[in-house]
């Protein structure tokens, strides 16, 4: 089984900015632990901050893996693009936030992803993107 994460903008930033919001871990150091509890499953991961570059990763793998776990973090609520992105592609995409998008500023409660998501998983910290795993296996 092939999943990738894709993550948006300011996510390379997690372990320094707003770590009352989204923790003090870095996504790289969280994701060789979910590489090394999930074994049977290849694990890949793409960050861009730049939205051309996660539409053109989502149309590359997007045909060819099993699973999308994609947190296109505040291009969720703008971006037509990525939205239409998931739409056009034939693998299942599930949407990760790590914080409470609910709890947040309305313009974050809506996702231009989330019509043609296969689910949306939001307010569960990192344990997100694992359970997004799960939900591929």
């Amino acid at each position: 089984m092939k999943i990738i994460i894709i993550n948006g903008p300011n996510l390379n930033l997690l372990g320094k900015r707003e770590p009352e919001i989204y923790g003090s871990e870095t996504f790289e150091d969280f994701f060789r632990t979910l590489q090394l509890k999930y074994k049977n499953v290849e694990l890949s991961y793409f960050q861009s901050n730049i939205e051309g570059e996660l539409i053109d990763k989502l149309h590359e793998v997007g045909f060819t893996f099993d699973g999308v776990i994609l947190n296109a973090a505040a291009y969720t609520h703008t971006s037509v693009g990525i939205g239409d992105a998931v739409k056009g592609i034939e693998t299942p995409v599930v949407e990760v936030h790590i914080s409470n998008i609910h709890a947040r500023e309305e313009f974050r409660q809506h996702s231009y992803i989330a019509p043609n998501a296969k689910g949306v998983l939001f307010g569960f910290g990192l344990k997100g993107y694992e359970l997004a795993i799960q939900s591929f296996l």
